[in-house]
């Protein structure tokens, strides 16, 4: 019997068991099988009972049961191309040809048959059913509901209720500026986890620590000690800020709400400090999540220049919505994160209980970063202490940018296989870039200006690796090799 037949079938039964046992909730089924039954709320769903009513005749965001298994839901859940062909000549399924439903004829052969073919770990992956044969006569194994719960994406890292909670939060036009200052992302959208970076031993031995103080908030709580879960990522551009914070969600399964605090100078200024207290209200009802707080610095700034009053009433307001959010009382972590710690002044730095410090990479850290880099490339005589040793300096996004002109120059000879050449030509080609990036612009010159718009200013005036946009760098696929 094939894999497909299997995922069928589990599908089926899930959907079965689901819609019988009321006391199973949407952390009781895998993401992949909740997400085709998910509706946002608002008016748009006609189906369910009176209990999917909040009383105002919206229509409240969930699962309504019966779960109807149709060939285009079972496909969708499973990734099976044609489900019914995979499950049609198995004695206990039937199917509707006029609705597309695929049903279980008997169940308890249904049962009996998968549970012939699959493991523990195959039902700790679903906590329905792992709840459903927990006390079944025909399964001697050891799953249990709560383990396999414990195990499972809860629902409020899904993409689908993060969208139906924003959608109804900001349900007036006003309220749509506000989502120019945050992006929300859902722990499938990270595309890195902790074990693609090269961390040091002080950033692990902080990361662990707050993991724990997530895991046992409650007890954090009953003991008073509630001044915890606000940390500053202090460190160089490239160096692996923002990419630490969004592995910690994608690893953690929390949301990460990302502020982006250089809007807080766009059009809507009149607007931003209402807007600022907003931000940390989504924080509190997307709740357990990540609230990272990117360019901290500015902060300093604002606060100590002649700004604007409404910028400095948006900044005074940042301020106290941190000094009101905390992990053990709201499930909200804070992370900010800052280039610049010497522009951060002592009202800044007391907001935060941990400082993780990104330096850049060492010798041993930088050939650490080249074999994560370099994993799905093929590479002759490849000798990464080598490489770096000729990158002293350099950020984990720096790194990321060589192997990325090496990779490019090969290309143009057509060749997929890198020698250790071009990465040595890539590491001269960067430091050429680089030292033209910081060049002093002579007054007048015009093909020097476009030269240096071409390869982007130097940042603060001073000299760097990292680059004016290695904010960006910590934010994109750079980072997916930075410490």
């Amino acid at each position: 019997m094939s894999d497909a037949a299997l995922d069928v079938v589990e599908f089926l039964l899930t959907t079965s068991v689901y819609s019988d046992d009321r006391t199973l909730d949407e952390n009781d089924l895998p993401p992949s099988f909740r997400q085709v039954f998910w509706t946002g709320g608002s008016g748009g769903s006609d189906a369910g009972s009176d209990d999917d009513d909040d009383g105002s005749g919206r229509r409240r965001a969930g699962i309504t049961r019966p779960l109807s298994a149709t060939n285009a839901t079972t496909r969708e859940a499973t990734g099976v191309e044609r489900p019914w062909e995979a499950v049609s000549d198995l004695m206990f399924t039937e199917r509707d040809e006029f609705s597309g439903t695929i049903t279980l004829t008997q169940r308890d052969l249904a049962e009996e048959w998968f549970l012939e073919r699959v493991d523990d770990q195959r039902l700790l992956e679903n906590p329905t059913l792992a709840k459903h044969f927990e006390d079944h006569e025909a399964y001697d194994g050891d799953a249990t509901h709560e383990e396999a719960r414990e195990r499972n994406r809860p629902i409020q890292a899904d993409r689908a209720w993060i969208d139906g909670l924003l959608e109804e939060y900001f349900d007036e036009e006003e309220d749509e500026d506000m989502l120019d200052l945050v992006e929300v992302r859902a722990p499938e959208e990270v595309d890195i986890t902790l074990d693609d970076l090269v961390l040091t031993d002080d950033q692990e031995n902080e990361l662990d620590k707050i993991a724990k103080a997530i895991e046992h908030r409650d007890y954090l709580s009953q003991i008073g000690l509630r001044e915890i879960g606000k940390l500053l990522f202090v460190g160089p551009p490239g160096t692996g800020k923002t990419s630490t914070a969004q592995a910690l969600a994608r690893d953690m399964d929390l949301p990460f709400v990302e502020v982006k605090l250089s809007m807080i100078t766009s059009q809507y200024l009149g607007e931003t400090a209402k807007n600022v207290d907003k931000t940390f209200e989504v924080a509190k009802r997307l709740s357990p999540c990540i609230l990272f707080i990117d360019e901290f610095d500015f902060v300093a700034k604002t606060r100590r220049s002649d700004e604007h009053a409404a910028l400095k009433r948006a900044v005074n307001t940042l301020l106290k919505s941190i000094d009101n959010i905390s992990l053990i009382e709201d499930d909200v972590l804070l992370i900010g994160a800052t280039n610049h710690p010497d522009q951060l002044d002592d009202a800044a730095w007391r907001r935060f209980d941990e400082i993780i410090n990104f330096p850049k990479p060492d010798y041993n850290m930088r050939a650490d970063i080249l074999q994560v880099i370099t994993r799905q490339m093929r590479i002759e005589e490849f000798d990464p202490q080598l490489i770096a040793e000729a990158t002293e300096g350099l950020t984990g996004s720096d790194l990321r940018m060589v192997l990325r002109e090496a990779v490019l120059e090969a290309l143009t000879e057509d060749r997929t296989t890198l020698t250790q050449e071009d990465l040595l030509n890539a590491v001269e080609e960067f430091e050429e870039r680089d030292n033209l990036k910081n060049m002093d612009m002579i007054e007048g010159d015009h093909d020097a200006l476009v030269a240096g718009g071409d390869i982007g200013k130097a940042s603060d005036g001073g000299h760097s690796h990292g680059h004016d946009h290695d904010h960006d760098h910590d934010h994109d696929h750079d980072h997916d090799h930075d410490h």
